[in-house]
């Protein structure tokens, strides 16, 4: 009797994990290739911020008068973009609650990647959106006589408060995706929250003629604060008047304080409704 030979023991290869930019990168690259797709998805930050320009700048504009009688159209641009900026936060909260009800966060659970590659490639891949529609509104600003009238320092300074307060609304839009269960309770929910934040501020019109109760919640508004700085950083408006509120008239100091504060609070949140709904 002969005894066959065990067969040899097949050696499974090792498997190195990326690391954690590696896998962020491969997460962003994931989200990026979902826009080239669906261009759709970039309504948010072209076609509709650009109806907003036209509906107020063509229809509004003639009745509403600004600070120094100044140009309302350079007036205006500053405060579409920060809603904008604003607006993108409903776009990451929908996408990653996407992501959690359609398995996907699980799928990339059962890989050797780091948890907080999706995170922060949610967080890159939206900060890209945001400048995505940052670049179209300027060129948007430029055709109907929207200008830099302050220099390239404090232009470029404008840009980065406008991401830095982007950053701070990804945050938000994370903890809000995560806490609810499905895309559309998340679109209802943001945009009952934003168009009340975006509009009972200075982002169409000066404060001054508001209701006394409408214009302090519109100065303390950290929206007014960042569209205030945006304005006086491009040489757009005049710095706010001795009777508005003090966010107004320090309103790029607050303006970077405020993403500081909103990011301090919302982070942790976001992370922590993140792995309580991705261990689900």
């Amino acid at each position: 009797m002969t005894t066959a030979p065990l067969p040899h023991p097949v050696e499974r290869p090792i498997v190195t994990p990326p690391t954690l930019a590696r896998s962020s990168a491969t997460v962003v690259w994931r989200n990026l290739i979902h826009i080239k797709r669906m261009p759709e998805m970039l309504l948010d930050v072209t076609i509709q911020p650009v109806m907003f320009v036209l509906l107020f700048a063509f229809v509004f504009g003639g009745a509403i008068s600004v600070p120094g009688d100044g140009n309302y159209r350079e007036f205006l641009l500053p405060g579409i973009i920060v809603q904008t900026i604003v607006f993108s936060s409903a776009i990451t909260a929908m996408g990653i609650s996407n992501d959690l009800s359609k398995g996907i966060v699980d799928r990339f659970k059962s890989l050797p990647i780091s948890r907080s590659s999706v995170l922060v490639g949610r967080s890159i891949s939206s900060l890209i959106h945001s400048s995505i529609g940052i670049t179209v509104m300027s060129l948007t600003g430029l055709l109907i006589g929207w200008r830099i009238r302050d220099g390239i320092v404090d232009g470029v300074l404008a840009y980065l408060l406008l991401l830095l307060f982007g950053f701070a609304m990804i945050w938000l839009g994370i903890w809000i995706g995560s806490l609810m269960r499905t895309v559309e309770a998340v679109q209802g929910f943001m945009f009952t929250v934003m168009f009340p934040l975006t509009f009972v501020a200075n982002t169409f019109a000066p404060t001054g003629k508001m209701p006394t109760v409408l214009r302090v919640v519109a100065e303390w508004n950290p929206v007014s604060a960042l569209t205030q700085a945006t304005r006086e950083l491009w040489g757009n408006a005049p710095q706010a008047p001795d009777s508005a509120a003090w966010p107004l008239q320090h309103a790029v100091e607050v303006s970077i304080i405020w993403p500081i504060i909103l990011t301090a609070v919302f982070a942790p949140l976001a992370l922590k409704a993140f792995r309580q709904r991705s261990q689900d």
